[in-house]
């Protein structure tokens, strides 16, 4: 999904998804601090995360949690993804462990 950029020096957060009896308990700022700890142990540079469809409370909350919005794209090649990737507007998502320690 991430092509050139699945390098090796990322992490990938494959998906957060939360019962809507524990919304709003920050269960995503957990996520991202044990996920930055996790990538600097593993002396990667990059937490990655993607979710389908424009949905701008989403975007702004992963936002307010530290992830850079990258943009939105279609996927060129989704033939070994699932099948709700296939023609899928996608929302990448980046934190840069060497921005953040500036």
């Amino acid at each position: 999904m991430w092509e050139e950029k699945d390098n090796g020096s990322s992490v990938f957060i494959h998906r957060i998804a939360t019962n809507p009896e524990y919304r709003g308990k920050n269960f995503v700022q957990a996520i991202v601090a044990w996920s930055k700890d996790f990538t600097a142990k593993e002396n990667k540079q990059y937490i990655r995360m993607d979710t389908c469809g424009k949905n701008d409370k989403l975007i702004n909350h992963y936002k307010s949690c530290g992830f850079d919005f990258l943009g939105m794209k279609k996927l060129n090649n989704t033939s070994d993804l699932p099948s709700h990737y296939h023609n899928a507007d996608v929302c990448f998502f980046e934190i840069n462990l060497n921005k953040t320690k500036e």
